[in-house]
């Protein structure tokens, strides 16, 4: 009985390393993308920095959304 007690418990832990391993890699990835993209629209017309600046940390923020949800659906998994 115990046995299985812990297989679930091994499982559960599979599960958030997992939700937390992929929910954050792509919200990685397109963060690397919205700042080389933004560096780059400053580099080509650097009058309009603030407005690219601004623009990005709203991206910023709604990306970081994402793997802040991934974070929490990985604790749930752990504690339910």
């Amino acid at each position: 009985m115990e046995v299985a007690v812990l297989s679930a418990e091994a499982m559960k832990a599979l599960a958030m390393g997992i939700a937390a391993g992929f929910g954050v890699l792509g919200p990685g990835v397109g963060l690397g993308i919205l700042i080389s993209k933004a560096l780059e629209a400053i580099g080509r017309n650097p009058e309009a920095a603030g407005k690219v600046q601004a623009t990005m940390f709203i991206g910023i923020a709604f990306v970081e959304a994402l793997a802040i949800f991934a974070l929490v659906v990985a604790f749930i998994i752990k504690f339910a």
